[in-house]
């Protein structure tokens, strides 16, 4: 009577004794679990990095933006917008013009430039390398002034360049160097967070020809006061507008779960399809298990004649099958984390490998290997055994 030990070392011998359909048959399972290790590692790498970026933009942060000329972000609303919404700690407006040619005595560089207010390093938690930033009587008074990130400094000045009192022009205007921010990195969306030039918004936007505030950034006093700074200037911009639609307010957690959200279903996706060709490893086991079941009709007669029941027969071609699975979910694993390593390098975002999705590939392999293995091995045991006998 065949034990499990006995069915393992039979499964074993029947295994080894043909390498090379061994190997093909262990083939899809190891490339359907490579994949779905490497694409999900991937997928919960992107999600990682996004919801850092996101953080490192700062705390405590709510985002206001219009649509249209009908409505727009006034900087006469903005003292009132303060005494009316209680959990503002600073209101930062911003003004964006990309991707404009600045010049200096050394060159010219095309960077992206960002006007802003005196309050910038408290909210978007930034110091400063060299110098200091401009203050409020340079918002006021729209001074030509200029902060540097570090990328723009090597590209128009030099490597380790010190710019302050440099003159640089741009949009027409002659402006002075007063400092260079602390570099930040790649930021949300992978933008050069150094690749910049920063002025106060009243002086890009007079240049710009701009009435209105395109977007304004709020920091709150504390995490707990954000969801209800974001109600009460949603409350008081629809009441300005007489429209509920006509401000976009979002705070950083809300972006924070619609990132994640995202990510989670593009991850999904992506081991959704790797499975697929997991499914068609399990497949392919359950064609070379039948063959084999044909090809050793002999050998089964034989062992039913001498008393193997249908239980013997059906569990020692299901730890084939499992064995083929298993070892197949395992070396899939090996390659799938090399894999998601190199994806990394190639695309610059760092892989991460959970436990979770470990042991659900292996799991997955696992039962691959019951689930296809099971009708033929089924067949092996309901074959008769004097048929099975006859036969050559």
């Amino acid at each position: 009577m065949f034990t499990l030990i006995e069915s393992i070392r039979v499964a074993w011998l029947g295994i080894v004794g043909n390498k090379l359909r061994t190997v093909l048959t262990m083939l899809g399972v190891i490339i359907g679990v490579a994949a779905v290790i490497a694409l999900v590692s991937v997928g919960q790498g992107a999600q990682q990095q996004a919801t850092a970026q996101i953080q490192a933009l700062g705390t405590n942060l709510v985002t206001v933006s219009t649509f249209g000329n009908a409505y727009r972000i006034e900087e006469k609303d903005l003292p009132e917008l303060k005494n009316r919404v209680s959990g503002i700690a600073y209101m930062l407006p911003t003004v964006m013009a990309s991707q404009q040619t600045v010049k200096s005595d050394t060159g010219s560089y095309t960077v992206d430039l960002e006007g802003t207010g005196a309050d910038y390093p408290a909210v978007r938690e930034r110091g400063m390398l060299q110098g200091d930033w401009f203050t409020a009587d340079d918002v006021a008074g729209r001074s030509r002034v200029a902060i540097l990130g570090t990328t723009t400094v090597a590209n128009l000045f030099g490597p380790g360049v010190n710019p302050r009192g440099q003159t640089i022009r741009f949009l027409g205007q002659s402006f002075t160097v007063v400092g260079v921010a602390e570099p930040k990195g790649t930021g949300f969306g992978g933008q050069d967070q150094d690749d910049r030039i920063f002025v106060p918004y009243t002086t890009l936007a007079r240049l710009e020809g701009l009435l209105r505030i395109p977007q304004l950034t709020i920091k709150t006093s504390s995490a707990d006061e954000s969801a209800m700074v974001t109600q009460e200037v949603t409350d008081f911009y629809a009441q300005k507008f007489r429209t509920p639609d006509a401000a976009r307010v979002q705070s950083q957690d809300q972006l924070l779960q619609t990132v994640n959200s995202t990510t989670q279903i593009f991850t999904l996706l992506l081991g959704s399809i790797a499975s697929i060709s997991l499914a068609v490893g399990g497949i392919g086991i359950m064609n070379i298990m039948l063959v084999s079941v044909s090809e050793r009709t002999r050998e089964i007669g034989i062992r039913k004649a001498i008393g193997a029941k249908r239980r013997d027969i059906l569990l020692q071609f299901l730890v084939e099958s499992l064995i083929l699975s298993v070892a197949g979910g395992i070396v899939g694993i090996l390659i799938g984390a090399l894999g998601a390593q190199g994806i990394s390098k190639v695309m610059a975002f760092p892989a991460v490998i959970t436990n979770s999705s470990v042991i659900l590939s292996f799991g997955f392999s696992a039962a691959v290997g019951v689930v296809f293995g099971f009708y033929p091995a089924y067949r092996a045991s309901k074959l008769d055994p004097i048929d099975a006998l006859r036969r050559d």
